[in-house]
């Protein structure tokens, strides 16, 4: 936790050098400090976010809708999360897809597929634990092999409505999927029990603090476009803000006076909430708090492909699915392409502009920075800063 705070302290700053850039449109040179390149910097990994939006558009297959659904974590397992984030936050994933993957082919018979990113905060920066997938409404038919199939709703709902799946048949089985989990992975000690918390490694007294959750009912929602002219980059430029920067971004930050800091948020502490802007004061060391709950383990991936949208399977699916586009096209449905904006939007987060007259930079020199070891031992690293090991 400390070495991301380090580097987010000394990112751009002399102590990690800097590099030559030319604009071709004032024509100068322009020397820009090294960054940190921590993906929880709000300064960082524009290109991670753009190379993000490049690979997960190549998946989108013209013509189709496309839903976001959320999966939250009740509130009741926030801080068993805190205290083993790997292992539920990938429980998180695993139980979603699960449970997406067979409501899916129950209710539509096609091959499913998403992309689904993880979020762990809300605007006051509270723990906040749920997962954006991106799910396309129509695939291979699982019942006729050969053949395209859109999500239809069910007889008895009306005809013209924007569907996916039944939002109670999921959480349901959401919840199933999760608990279960847990279950497994407590029967498996790879729950870490200490503290406050270990009367739960008896299997009787975990079993009596799930029983409520069992009965409780999970949050989960399907938004369909907004319109019918919505755009999947729409829903993938917005999940693509959650990869990198943390919590909270420069520009809802109002103010540091009196060792306190003022930000900006929108009402209602859960997602969504309300148009309306308040601004929320705390104490430095609350803030700085509140910030670190949502630093991710090392080499954790927040961002993650499945079914047809998977590493093993994207080629095949996204091939078969443009075939089978195809011959519906041919009966008489317009398909626009999505690539031009796409890209245009992928370069729109490569990376800074230049500070003179907001053109794209070359880079003609680079600089690398010293490395973090030698960094964290140097007079330029914060004082507060108390290990002295290089963090990989």
């Amino acid at each position: 936790m400390q070495s991301t705070l380090t580097k987010l302290t000394v990112c751009r700053t002399a102590a990690l050098g800097a590099s030559w850039h030319w604009c071709s449109e004032c024509d100068s040179g322009i020397r820009l400090p090294n960054s940190c390149g921590d993906r929880h910097c709000p300064q960082c990994r524009g290109a991670t976010r753009a190379a993000w939006v490049n690979s997960t558009m190549k998946k989108i297959v013209s013509g189709v809708d496309f839903y976001q659904v959320v999966f939250t974590m009740p509130d009741r397992l926030a801080s068993l999360a805190l205290g083993n984030r790997r292992q539920i936050f990938n429980l998180l994933f695993h139980a979603a897809w699960k449970s997406l993957k067979k409501v899916l082919e129950d209710e539509q018979a096609y091959e499913a597929a998403a992309a689904m990113v993880l979020h762990t905060w809300n605007q006051h920066m509270d723990g906040h634990v749920h997962l954006h997938a991106v799910v396309p409404g129509g695939g291979p038919s699982l019942n006729e092999p050969g053949t395209w199939k859109n999500a239809v709703p069910p007889p008895y709902e009306r005809p013209d409505r924007w569907w996916l799946v039944d939002a109670d048949d999921l959480r349901h089985e959401f919840r199933k999927q999760f608990l279960k989990g847990l279950r497994l992975l407590h029967r498996k000690k790879e729950l870490k029990l200490t503290g406050a918390w270990s009367h739960l490694q008896d299997k009787a007294a975990f079993d009596e603090f799930l029983a409520p959750l069992k009965e409780q009912s999970w949050v989960t929602y399907i938004k369909p476009p907004p319109t019918e002219s919505s755009q999947p980059s729409d829903i993938v430029k917005y999940l693509a803000r959650y990869l990198t920067g943390g919590p909270i971004s420069d520009g809802r930050l109002v103010n540091y006076q009196d060792g306190q800091v003022t930000f900006t948020a929108r009402t209602g502490k859960t997602h969504g909430g309300s148009d309306e802007i308040e601004e929320v004061e705390l104490p430095a060391e609350e803030f700085v708090r509140r910030w670190c709950l949502h630093i991710l383990p090392r080499g954790f991936t927040k961002t993650r492909g499945f079914g047809g949208w998977s590493n093993h399977h994207s080629r095949r699916y996204v091939k078969e699915c443009r075939e089978l586009r195809q011959q519906v096209d041919a009966a008489g449905v317009e398909v626009s392409s999505l690539q031009e904006t796409t890209d245009e939007d992928a370069d729109q987060l490569s990376g800074p502009p230049c500070p003179v007259c907001g053109g794209d930079l070359e880079r003609i020199e680079r600089v690398h920075r010293t490395s973090w070891r030698d960094i964290f031992d140097s007079d330029d690293c914060p004082k507060w800063y108390k290990f002295r090991e290089c963090p990989g």
